[in-house]
């Protein structure tokens, strides 16, 4: 490959007139350790602490390993190489096993792995994949992907530490953010009676007596939603469209919508079906989505939580696609404070965690996004390096 001058736009003081940057082949960067893979089916697998590695991490633990060093695996095949829903570049050290659907590289240079791992899950390699129905990077075309560098090592260090630093701070907020979730969900069995028990174990004060036992009709209305045809639903949003949610949640948009207001939604058939959300203002429920309105005093909000807390996919029917019925769901019993006053206080509560969830999810989203922006400023622009 032909070397010109090439150059992010965003460099650290002093390496502006040091070196220029270089494009190289993956394959001239790293030492290619392929060879040492060796995949265990899942019944021939001994159970052990060695973490078993695949195309998109960690798989299982096994009882050995076959790598004890810091190596960079990169996925060799599987959707993800195109969904890219999961890192397809991931950093692997100590104690390992690593079976054949991951490329396994050695790197002189840790600053030069990090900046490489950080590149390639920043980059679209579809150009460099075969296969339709299982996309795979084989080991050809995985050395040929051009890969800028900085010729420097300290200018490789000095962007490795930048964006090692963004990683920790995603990395302390989805931790504080899991611990937000954990933390609602104990404040959950806390602010609804146990099963067997009629009052909760926490209740705000002012409220006394029995919860009521009832069941799902008692306290709502539940109707499956309109039948959208699937190319009148768009993937983005604007706005001349509402939100179209089906059996998994969000689908789309729509220019059409069936409702007007809030309501909880569950989702009627497929793998995740009874999951709920929460729909408010206009929105399009489709059949596979079934709306609920409460009935007499009930809190909206109340419901949407009690809903959440039923777990309502245990009562899903049928194999090849679980469903839900509204006969079937009317039957599913819950108890429920008598007023609505306290139904509404144990709404507000679980609503205030649920705004810190929120806002600390965006947070994260943010800082992705600051680091994306940052990348794109780090590294010579894709263009320049796929046409080198």
């Amino acid at each position: 490959m032909k070397n010109n001058k090439f150059v992010p736009k965003l460099r650290f003081r002093g390496f502006e007139k040091i070196a220029d940057w270089q494009i190289l082949p993956l394959g001239d960067v790293a030492e290619n350790l392929d060879n040492r893979r060796i995949p265990i089916t899942e019944s021939d697998r001994v159970k052990g602490k060695i973490p078993y590695y695949g195309a998109s991490g960690i798989i299982d633990y096994v009882k050995e390993f076959i790598f004890d060093e810091e190596v960079l695996c990169i996925s060799e095949d599987g959707a993800n190489l195109v969904a890219r829903t999961l890192p397809i570049a991931f950093s692997v050290s100590g104690k390992s096993w690593i079976n054949n659907h991951a490329h396994v590289l050695r790197f002189k240079q840790r600053s030069t792995q990090a900046l490489l791992e950080n590149y390639l899950n920043s980059i679209k390699l579809d150009d460099f994949l075969t296969g339709m129905a299982q996309p795979k990077l084989n080991r050809a075309m995985l050395d040929i992907i051009p890969v800028p560098l900085p010729k420097n090592i300290e200018e490789q260090q000095k962007i490795a530490d930048c964006l090692s630093s963004l990683d920790d701070l995603v990395t302390a907020h989805t931790q504080k953010l899991e611990t937000l979730k954990t933390y609602k969900k104990g404040l959950m069995q806390q602010l609804f009676p146990a099963e067997g028990e009629i009052v909760p174990k926490l209740r705000f004060e002012g409220f006394e007596g029995d919860w009521e036992e009832t069941n799902l009709k008692a306290v709502s209305q539940m109707q499956a939603g309109k039948f959208v045809s699937a190319s009148d639903i768009y993937e983005l949003k604007d706005d001349n469209k509402y939100p179209c949610y089906g059996g998994n949640g969000l689908r789309g948009y729509t220019e059409t919508y069936t409702h007007q207001g809030k309501y909880p939604l569950i989702g009627r058939q497929g793998a995740l079906c009874g999951n709920i959300t929460l729909a408010n203002g206009k929105f399009h429920a489709t059949e596979h989505a079934i709306t609920v309105k409460p009935k007499d005093k009930n809190s909206i909000d109340w419901l949407f939580y009690t809903l959440l807390k039923l777990n309502l996919n245990q009562y899903a029917t049928g194999q090849a696609q679980p469903g839900l019925s509204v006969e079937v769901l009317e039957k599913v019993s819950l108890k429920k404070p008598k007023s609505i006053e306290e139904q509404q206080k144990v709404a507000d509560c679980l609503s205030s965690v649920d705004n810190l969830i929120t806002t600390q999810a965006q947070k994260i989203e943010n800082l992705k996004l600051h680091k994306k922006g940052l990348m794109q400023q780090l590294f010579p622009s894709n263009e320049e390096v796929m046409d080198e």
